[in-house]
């Protein structure tokens, strides 16, 4: 069996919220559980949150989308492309998750266990 997790982090790469689904869930249908409640000025995510549903929500909540198009998508939404760089700040986040062995090789085998290391790997992200 295989997990994902999602992640919400700010616009310093801190981690905020997470969510593990089945690894053959698609990714899209996380996103909105993350940003539930959430303000922010711009949401940037990569192509897989790429999703009408998806965007309409980041409308809502007054925010703008940077997410780039699929390259399935009939009609290309453009993104700004200075601003996506800044996605890599998620990316830094994982890596730092990474340095924690237990969570890079997944050594607990039930979801809940996993989840509660998550969060305290986080939490020691934050105070560094």
């Amino acid at each position: 069996m295989t997990t994902k997790i999602h992640m919400l982090a700010n616009m310093f790469g801190r981690p905020l919220r997470f969510r593990i689904t089945p690894g053959q869930a698609s990714d899209v249908t996380a996103a909105p559980d993350l940003l539930e409640g959430q303000k922010a000025v711009a949401i940037l995510a990569d192509k897989t949150y790429d999703s009408n549903d998806l965007r309409g929500r980041i409308a809502a909540m007054k925010a703008d989308a940077v997410i780039p198009s699929k390259r399935n998508r009939k009609a290309f939404i453009p993104h700004d492309t200075a601003i996506y760089k800044h996605r890599n700040r998620i990316e830094r986040c994982f890596g730092c998750l990474k340095h924690f062995r237990r969570f890079a090789t997944r050594y607990d085998r039930r979801t809940a266990h996993f989840n509660g290391f998550v969060h305290l790997a986080a939490a020691m992200i934050w105070l560094r």
